[in-house]
């Protein structure tokens, strides 16, 4: 069981910048850890993805703007939002797992990871 707390969230005008942290309680070296986010009447989506081999995965609409990056000896995770959209306005949420045989990308089916932090939200005004 891995514990993750997230902060950093807050309110931007269109065309700002935030960074999400994510601090993770238990070992997660192994793990797929990721970033979801989670718009009002919206289904949550994976928004980026950072496997345990470093590799990164990110959604389209995030590409170019965001950027996913760990602390293997904090271990925290991070999402760098440059040039924030109203689009982008939502609940964010950490998550982590170990997977075996599902791939770390932001496709991967939410039921698949089974940590998770209570969120942080983001407003980006325009």
């Amino acid at each position: 069981q891995v514990r993750l707390v997230e902060s950093g969230g807050g309110s931007v005008q269109a065309g700002g910048s935030l960074k999400l942290s994510c601090a993770a309680s238990g070992y997660t070296s192994t793990h797929c850890m990721a970033w979801f986010r989670q718009a009002p009447g919206k289904e949550r989506e994976g928004v980026a993805t950072f496997d345990s081999d470093g590799s990164t995965d990110y959604i389209d609409s995030v590409k170019g703007r965001f950027t996913i990056s760990k602390d293997n000896v904090k271990n925290m995770l991070y999402l760098q939002m440059n040039s924030l959209k109203p689009e982008d306005t939502a609940m964010y949420y950490c998550a982590t797992d170990r997977f075996l045989f599902t791939r770390c990308l932001v496709s991967a089916p939410i039921n698949a990871f089974h940590n998770w932090g209570r969120g942080t939200q983001v407003t980006v005004s325009s």
